[in-house]
């Protein structure tokens, strides 16, 4: 037990053949079998090319593109599909790019970066509009909210593990693995975060007891960097490296410290962590919130999000809002500020009490609540009580809204706007509406994870009075 999470010397090299790195990084659940040439069809909402073997059963490829021949390896085999990589590519599409990461195909993350920006854009548009086809719902045009496509990522968590042979890492999990990915550099990382990542992995290189930190997240503000590392167990010879480390980068520093229930400790003062947005014709607004708290990753995209709600909205005074999965107050406040009587909904007590803070610190009237927001008997009580609300803001988890936009079949509110991070669950959520009276006005895909699947959209409904 004397050893516990300290550094252990390095094994010998084991005998295994290294089948992940045959399959370029992939840990194959079957073994690998050739295929013949397939011609790729379309993309999956996923980002893989969709092809069809030659007795017509459904193979997903990684990596490939509309148009493109490819010979291929199935790695994985199902009933009802089979899963695939690339051998060699035969033909290549027009809208393949050469990846900017040296990371790309090992690292879980940034999966579409062989495809041209604005084909990600236009196969984000079509996966949301195929979603909706599916329930029933025709859509006309889908705008785009963009951004930039390096140096946007504001927080990122990165693993720390360290290996059989005795050198710690630090990166990103392999695609569907538990595999970590020794990461060197980070291209949608803030430049700030994207600097601290080799003094990081020298630190860690230096630690006592490396195995006792678990992950370590990095966070960028307009006011602060900061560092929060993940101690599974203290160690008073390494908080002084993490703490000489904190000096001499100019960081906060804090650890999550114990096993079961973490607690945070700032090594110093606390920094003020603060979200700045702006309303036009307003003084800038400054959102305080805390480490844990639900933070968009990509800062000037969540600035038009914020941009693209008050156009549609046209907040004045004399109009009452209700929204919904309020957060810290990040589409709340700005509304507030446009001149809207504003009640914020939240499911955590925490966010309710920072909404009162950012409010009073904004001096803003924004009344707040805290609310089960997946209890169908509160949400109908809670629409009956602001039953004269002008609009209805929801921006809830990826589960969605789903019991919400079933109670508005009962009460409408005029305007609803929504703010998803998944399509699949948007659609669900959309038909609801739909079906109790709402009709699709405007609906837009933000690039907020531009390089990945992910999406976030926005949409606004009227109800047919």
């Amino acid at each position: 037990m004397a050893m516990l999470g300290k550094r252990r010397p390095p094994r010998p090299a084991s005998g295994h053949s290294g089948l992940a790195r045959t399959l370029g990084g992939k840990a194959p659940h079957s073994a690998v079998e050739d295929a013949s040439p397939l011609v790729i069809e379309r993309l999956a909402h996923d980002g893989r090319g969709v092809a069809h073997s030659a007795n017509g059963k459904t193979v997903f490829v990684d990596q490939a593109l509309p148009g493109e021949q490819v010979d291929v390896a199935i790695h994985t085999t199902r009933k009802r599909f089979d899963e695939a990589h690339i051998k060699s590519l035969l033909t290549t599409s027009e809208q393949r790019v050469t990846p900017p990461c040296p990371h790309f195909g090992h690292c879980g993350g940034c999966d579409l970066q062989h495809l041209s920006v604005e084909a990600q854009r236009d196969h984000k548009r079509e996966v949301v509009r195929d979603l909706f086809s599916r329930q029933g719902i025709t859509l006309g045009e889908i705008g785009s909210i963009q951004g930039s496509d390096q140096g946007y990522r504001r927080r990122a968590r990165l693993g720390v593990k360290v290996d059989s042979q005795g050198t710690t890492r630090l990166g990103f999990r392999a695609a569907h693995s538990h595999r970590l990915v020794d990461i060197e550099r980070c291209l949608v990382l803030v430049d700030p975060l994207q600097r601290l990542l080799t003094p990081l992995r020298e630190l860690l290189g230096t630690l006592e007891a490396p195995r006792q930190v678990g992950h370590i997240e990095l966070l960028a503000t307009a006011t602060a960097q900061v560092v929060l590392v993940r101690q599974l167990k203290e160690h008073a010879g390494d908080a002084e490296r993490w703490q000489a480390f904190a000096q001499q980068q100019g960081v906060a520093l804090g650890t999550w410290l114990g096993r079961e229930t973490p607690t945070l400790h700032w090594h110093g003062a606390a920094p003020a962590l603060e979200e700045s947005l702006t309303v036009t014709g307003q003084p800038p607004l400054s959102l305080s919130f805390a480490p844990g708290d639900f933070l968009q990753v990509n800062a000037p995209v969540n600035q038009q999000m914020v941009d693209q709600v008050i156009q549609w909205l046209a907040p004045k005074s004399g109009q009452k809002l209700l929204d919904l999965f309020a957060g810290i107050g990040n589409f709340s406040l700005p509304i507030a500020a446009a001149g809207a009587e504003v009640h914020a909904v939240e499911g955590n007590p925490a966010m309710v009490a920072r909404i009162a803070i950012n409010a009073k610190r904004n001096q803003l009237m924004v009344s707040g609540q805290q609310a089960d927001l997946s209890n169908a008997v509160g949400v109908n009580e809670l629409l009956t009580v602001h039953g004269d609300s002008d609009a209805l803001v929801l921006d809830p988890p990826r589960s969605g809204a789903d019991i919400i936009c079933q109670a508005l079949a009962h009460h409408p509110v005029p305007r609803v706007v929504y703010i998803s991070c998944d399509p699949a669950t948007l659609a669900r959520d959309a038909a609801h509406l739909v079906h109790a009276g709402y009709r699709v006005k405007q609906v837009v895909v933000a690039d907020m994870f531009l390089h990945t699947a992910h999406m976030e959209t926005l949409m606004l409904f009227e109800y047919r009075d």
